[in-house]
């Protein structure tokens, strides 16, 4: 069993975690520096500028450049933060990353905000569902995509010694609070929250608070659902999923995110080749997103709670 979640109503959004982590370590280990592509407010490495000036720097809306200035920092021994919309990191400077950080294998860590359909009204020319998948092809990139702030701001903490590149999905819409403080992140390690033998939920981000909740809808329904937090969707936590592949025999993935590419494609694929069983992926299905207000994107492309759970009734059927 994994850590158990905690009750609190809170909600905080990840991208509010990730700069209040980033000012705490700023004032721990002077070797970080933050890059931003003139969205500092948005993306909360803000925090960090008003603290520590010197070591900021804002790149203008020049993304690529942001991505290649990074990486001389990390070749001068720095330890480099860069952050923008998602949209833009992992697609407008897709080139910059696999040639001069990727490639080199240098510890840049691209903490990327506003992913996701739940950008809300910046609509779908700014919510990449498929920037898992370009940064999970990448050799050597490690993806991250925390489930919640507490969880956030220990990924933060535990990357900056990392080796190699390391790509953190952050989101713009607040999301509940569910992990306690006792809670510990791994890299490469899911978390099993709740335990049962009829189907498991595998979900990354935001939408482990929704499974959480379609868990319980599932029990009134006499269904005994495994959630697992896939936070690490690379190295994704083989040893783990295989487990719960052969206890369950039915596995849903649950992702804001394509169904093409990301978690659900991960899972898939190692599934399909280690120990086949049932595989359902829930997320968003070959389309773009629109403008909307974040909750009712999720409720327009069933991400919702109820809907989880129907889908995995739906891959129950014909057992």
């Amino acid at each position: 069993m994994g850590q158990a979640t905690t009750t609190s109503p809170d909600k905080i959004a990840t991208r509010d975690a990730y700069g209040k982590a980033l000012a705490e370590l700023g004032a721990e280990d002077p070797r970080i520096v933050v890059l931003d592509a003139d969205l500092s407010g948005s993306t909360k490495t803000a925090v960090f500028a008003k603290a520590f000036p010197e070591r900021f720097f804002n790149m203008g809306v020049s993304e690529q450049d942001m991505m290649g200035t990074a990486a001389g920092f990390a070749l001068a021994g720095k330890i480099p933060f860069a952050s923008t919309f998602a949209m833009f990191a992992t697609g407008r400077a897709f080139e910059i990353v696999r040639n001069s950080i990727a490639y080199p294998h240098l510890p840049v860590r691209i903490c990327a905000s506003h992913a996701g359909l739940t950008v809300g009204e910046d609509g779908a020319s700014h919510q990449t569902v498929a920037d898992i998948a370009l940064m999970r092809v990448l050799p050597g990139m490690t993806v991250i995509v925390p489930a919640d702030a507490t969880e956030t701001r220990q990924v933060i903490r535990k990357i900056v010694d990392l080796p190699g590149p390391v790509y953190v999905r952050l989101s713009r819409a607040a999301f509940p609070v569910i992990f306690g403080e006792d809670y510990r992140f791994e890299v490469g390690k899911g978390h099993r929250l709740c335990e049962g033998k009829d189907v498991a939920l595998v979900a990354c981000g935001l939408l482990v608070a929704h499974c959480l909740e379609a868990a319980k809808i599932l029990e009134t329904q006499g269904v005994r659902t495994t959630v697992v937090n896939m936070s690490t969707v690379k190295p994704l936590d083989e040893t783990l999923l295989l487990q719960v592949a052969k206890e369950c025999g039915k596995i849903v993935t649950v992702e804001e995110h394509s169904i093409l590419g990301g978690l659900g494609g991960a899972v898939a694929e190692f599934l399909a080749e280690k120990h086949p069983v049932k595989v359902h992926r829930v997320g968003v299905r070959d389309e773009f997103g629109q403008s909307g207000p974040a909750e009712a994107l999720l409720k327009h492309y069933r991400l919702m709670p109820e809907d989880i759970a129907r889908e995995a009734l739906t891959c129950m059927q014909g057992d």
